[in-house]
């Protein structure tokens, strides 16, 4: 790519102190890989809000993929499924319509209680969970320049 990469990253706030570390991961990763990089941080309510902001974001122009972090846990009730499989399918549905990748960085853990031991464990997961996803936002980033590239050529 020609240009620095320009993120967005969407953390949902129910749990955020584990959508956090997500960020965290995120942004250390993309420093590692290129220190030009720029990430631009809003934040939601909660996971079902982060499609329809994914979306606006992709169209605005200005973003290179967009990142989506949220915790949907297991509250007893069959909620979580619901809202788990609608923001999944949201988020690519807002990357299909922009042609802007949208990617996911939502857990949805099958067990999940607040004891010290799943604390540690999301924590730490969600710190690897966004560290992946800054490598796959700069992977789909060069692919998209390159097709880009090679259509612009093409036409030339």
């Amino acid at each position: 790519m020609t240009k620095s990469p320009r993120f967005a990253f969407i953390k949902a706030r129910w749990h955020a102190e584990f959508v956090d570390q997500a960020l965290a991961g995120f942004t250390a990763r993309l420093a590692e890989i290129d220190a030009a990089a720029e990430v631009d941080c809003f934040e939601v309510p909660g996971a079902f809000e982060m499609p329809l902001l994914a979306q606006k974001l992709a169209e605005s122009g200005r973003y290179d993929a967009v990142a989506a972090a949220a915790l949907v846990v297991d509250g007893g009730i069959y909620r979580h499924d619901f809202v788990a499989q609608a923001v999944v399918t949201g988020l690519m549905e807002a990357g299909l319509a922009t042609g802007v990748p949208v990617l996911s960085v939502s857990l949805t853990p099958h067990h999940f209680q607040p004891t010290a031991e799943h604390r540690d464990f999301f924590m730490a997961h969600f710190v690897k969970k966004g560290r992946e996803a800054a490598e796959a936002a700069m992977a789909i980033a060069a692919t998209h320049a390159g097709l880009e590239t090679a259509a612009r050529l093409a036409a030339e």
